[in-house]
């Protein structure tokens, strides 16, 4: 067996049924567990995100440190993600990311709450804090400081890939169907994200909270103009989702085309991609988080948490919208005869509207969208290797190697990297939600204080 090979079946495990009950049943437990706070509060929480600004310690404003999440997580997923859903396991795939974002809203809460509740603040005044730290101080111990290291190990892997190679891939691709060469794309990329990174946290975070705002403005504002032209098929596009997303048995139709999928096949696909595209339980998120200045970890804990509605209910709803509506899921390549999957389905969908239009901005979102998760997955790598390694100029050393390592993303196909980032992003997963679990109980009584010492006195 080849090194692909071997990764390949190791990432298949991973991201497999095991791995994805474990992280829905550790969000359904934490909603139990904290009384549906997390749903009930969900209003409150995205008023949070503009009005709250807490003259606390910390690196960002709540604002700015949910935009480096948000950063991170409004990605390829939100484009190619849904449209592979939709065509592996049909539109009810989209049902499925919506339930599996719902007790994600439960997930990201903990995570950011223990994120900041355990934050320490290191050699340069910077906020650290993370899973890592949550494991290293609130599990504490020899047990508490070997998942943290772990988890601290799989992050720094991870970020060189899924964090930047697959994403620099991916906008040299949108580029080069523009026709613009990977080689300049490549070196556009490393003056971009070293002008960025270099000046650290501060930076990322005002170029985050300008970037991820703007582009998923103007990109909900083109996905709303193609559903309303399409308007006449989304009542049937909504139907044919939730048939196929709980139908016992494989069936097609309707907005499905030829698109034939059961409800174990639209789960599958559905929690698998939701969970790829808003990270809840992945254990990223609350390193952004903890940069926070909040006046309470439970505070920040549902600013954050909104990362995930914004994400997954909100804009990969949309696509999965477009691509519903559009009359498009199923269409075949008649120079391959393969069912047309990934950003060419999206584009698609989006040219029944804009016509030759749609190419550029599906293009340009997909290129801004990964652009900005280059940005927060250099802020996750670094605080994740700041753990391990304390060295200033190391970590000086790791921003201007992750600027570089873009140009060979943006001009090499690298499957063997991408299989061994992807299984990292996943195994980053396994200490998180062990540490979640474990934690519950400081979970609850940071959720059950706030809510009685703040909420339920209008704070």
């Amino acid at each position: 067996m080849d090194l692909s090979q071997l990764l390949n079946d190791v990432n298949d495990f991973v991201w497999g049924p095991i791995m994805l009950a474990f992280l829905v049943g550790t969000g359904i437990f934490l909603t139990v567990r904290l009384k549906f706070l997390p749903w009930i509060n969900l209003w409150y929480a995205i008023k949070m995100i503009m009005l709250h600004k807490a003259d606390k310690e910390g690196d960002l404003s709540p604002f700015q440190s949910l935009m480096t999440a948000l950063s991170a997580t409004v990605g390829t997923g939100n484009i190619v993600g849904v449209s592979t859903a939709m065509v592996l396991g049909g539109p009810g795939a989209i049902v499925w990311m919506w339930i599996s974002a719902a007790f994600g809203l439960s997930t990201k809460y903990a995570e950011s709450v223990l994120a900041v509740k355990y934050r320490e603040t290191n050699s340069v005044g910077e906020m650290a804090g993370g899973p890592m730290y949550a494991m290293k101080n609130g599990i504490g111990g020899a047990f508490g400081k070997f998942m943290a290291t772990l988890f601290a190990l799989f992050a720094v892997c991870a970020s060189f890939g899924i964090g930047n190679m697959t994403q620099a891939n991916s906008i040299s691709s949108a580029f080069s169907s523009l026709g613009m060469s990977t080689e300049m794309t490549g070196i556009i990329l490393v003056v971009c994200s070293m002008a960025v990174l270099i000046r650290g946290v501060h930076s990322i975070g005002k170029v985050s909270s300008f970037i991820v705002p703007s582009m998923a403005f103007f990109y909900i504002l083109f996905t709303v103009i193609v559903v309303i032209k399409n308007f006449g098929n989304v009542p049937s596009g909504l139907v044919t989702m939730f048939q196929m997303a709980f139908s016992t048995e494989a069936v097609a139709g309707g907005v499905g085309g030829s698109i034939i999928a059961s409800m174990l096949t639209a789960m599958r696909w559905g929690v698998a991609r939701g969970v790829f595209s808003n990270e809840a339980g992945l254990g990223s998120a609350p390193i952004a988080a903890a940069a926070a200045r909040t006046d309470h970890a439970s505070r920040q804990g549902y600013v954050n948490m909104t990362g995930t509605f914004f994400d997954t209910m909100i804009i990969c709803f949309l696509t999965g919208l477009v691509i519903a509506s559009s009359g498009v899921l199923g269409t075949v390549d008649p120079e391959t005869g393969k069912t047309i999957s990934g950003a060419p389905l999206t584009i698609l969908a989006f040219s029944t509207v804009y016509g030759e239009g749609a190419k550029y901005i599906v293009s340009i979102a997909l290129a801004l969208f990964a652009y900005s998760t280059i940005l927060g997955w250099e802020y996750y790598g670094e605080k994740s290797l700041e753990y391990l390694v304390k060295a200033r100029p190391v970590i000086i050393g790791y921003r201007i190697v992750f600027s570089l390592i873009t140009f060979i993303g943006a001009t090499q196909t690298l499957d063997v990297v991408w299989n061994f980032s992807d299984t990292m992003n996943g195994l980053m997963a396994i200490p998180n939600l062990i540490c979640l679990l474990i934690l519950n109980k400081d979970i609850a009584n940071e959720c059950f204080d706030y809510q009685k010492n703040f909420i339920a006195q209008g704070k």
